[in-house]
């Protein structure tokens, strides 16, 4: 079996499980935000009673995170609600926040969902995390079975603590040789989608394997995980190993059991990328699987920078972003807007030295290239939001983001025109004005 197969096997209570069998799943985690979280729970007292209760209170994860620091009272009234519901059901993790002028006065409060899942120990190899997000696929990154699912499944799992899923075929994608010093695992995962397209893995596993995967951090193989929804995967999974086992040793004490592959496991297809010979890359509008070489966009004329998300908003991003001004020693050309996705990204863009600055950090990188100050935690601008969200596209422009996707209406204006990049090209064009390849920085 594969590795999904296996995790489903498990939790379901088989011995043995083929692709299309659908199975009652039990949940180890649900996690659920501002957005999604008031309609599933709306739907868990309708079809469950107003005085139900919870399947499990320490397994359920409420996160607000997507439209925090606005004044819409619609989008603050969901997390009112959110917080009605946490009291109401004694739920432990619940990360608050009420005081929206500073968030460092909530100490409670993370950011993005997606980083914070990973930042709070509640992603584990071999177990079965659902959300009602669909960058959820992002914990598949240790080796555990992660995936987005709808209000009205999550109201059945809030009650249960079940879900009826069908096994996914999986698709393997193998990366082997050195990564270049110029590439991030953006590059690898706009590099996949742009190859099977943004429906080439419409409900299957995404498996990565390979002495390139093997070799890359936590948040790079989260990267790499976060995009399979753009290929239209149910999950993505990379096999954990000693980079994962280090992650989670001051995160979580809850004991898990990793699962791999069997060597005679059948996959639906088989891909293998030399990743020594691949160039930087983006994403031109308005699709996730458009792929261009950066350096082919050369011409195309930016009007800002967006360097933020459950993507790219990581501490690892920003630091990429920080090595690249600082070997220009160049100021931006274009408004350069810095959004950590949660509270701890932004105490480490604050705190953490950038090797080779002489002991500056990206916080200060940042200010002396021009960039607006880091903005508070959150999804911000990568899904649009209520017009006073922080960096929207209120206007037509055109904007290199280190964000997920690029329709039309996406970061906020219908006519925006966005290309996705790693934090590299992001910096890099920044610092140009135009689409730029960063081995124009980094050579």
């Amino acid at each position: 079996m594969t590795m999904t197969e296996k995790i489903f096997a498990r939790s379901s209570k088989k011995t043995q499980l083929s692709p299309g069998e659908n199975v009652w799943v039990n949940v180890d985690t649900l996690m659920t935000h501002d957005v999604s979280g008031p309609g599933s729970i709306g739907i868990f007292k309708k079809e469950f009673g107003e005085n139900a209760k919870v399947w499990d209170k320490e397994k359920i994860v409420i996160i607000p995170d997507h439209y925090i620091f606005t004044s819409d009272e619609r989008a603050n009234r969901n997390v009112d609600i959110l917080r009605d519901f946490c009291m109401e059901q004694n739920i432990k993790y619940f990360y608050d926040i009420k005081d929206l002028s500073n968030f460092k006065a909530n100490p409670d409060y993370k950011g993005v969902c997606h980083i914070a899942l990973a930042q709070e120990g509640h992603c584990r190899p071999g177990e079965v995390l659902l959300g009602t997000d669909s960058h959820t696929c992002t914990a598949g990154a240790f080796g555990q079975f992660a995936t987005g699912i709808g209000n009205t499944d999550a109201g059945f799992v809030l009650g249960t603590g079940k879900l009826l899923l069908k096994v996914p075929l999986t698709l393997r994608f193998t990366m082997d040789g050195e990564m270049p010093s110029y590439l991030l695992a953006k590059d690898l995962i706009l590099q996949i989608i742009g190859e099977i397209s943004v429906s080439g893995a419409t409900y299957k596993a995404m498996e990565f394997d390979g002495t390139t995967v093997e070799s890359l951090t936590m948040e790079e193989r989260m990267t790499l995980c976060n995009m399979v929804v753009e290929a239209g995967g149910k999950n993505g999974h990379i096999p954990a190993d000693s980079t994962t086992y280090k992650y989670l040793e001051d995160k979580t004490s809850v004991a898990y059991e990793p699962v791999y592959s069997d060597e005679q496991a059948r996959f639906l297809s088989e891909y293998i990328f030399d990743v020594s010979k691949l160039e930087p890359l983006v994403a031109k509008p308005h699709s996730p699987d458009n792929r261009a070489l950066a350096r082919v966009c050369k011409d195309v004329k930016i009007d800002r920078v967006y360097i933020g998300s459950c993507t790219g908003g990581k501490t690892e991003d920003f630091m990429a972003a920080a090595k690249i001004f600082l070997a220009s020693g160049k100021k931006v050309k274009v408004p350069t807007f810095l959004v950590p996705a949660t509270q701890k990204v932004w105490m480490d863009v604050y705190s953490l030295p950038v090797p080779g600055s002489g002991g500056k950090t990206c916080s200060q990188i940042f200010e002396e290239a021009g960039c607006d100050t880091p903005a508070s935690p959150s999804c911000g601008a990568c899904l649009g939001g209520p017009k006073d969200t922080y960096a929207r596209m209120n206007e037509p422009m055109v904007c290199v983001s280190t964000t997920n996707r690029n329709f039309p209406g996406r970061m906020g204006h219908k006519e925006g025109q966005i290309y996705l990049a790693s934090p590299y090209t992001a910096a890099a064009s920044a610092l140009t004005g135009y689409v730029t390849d960063p081995r124009e920085f980094l050579q």
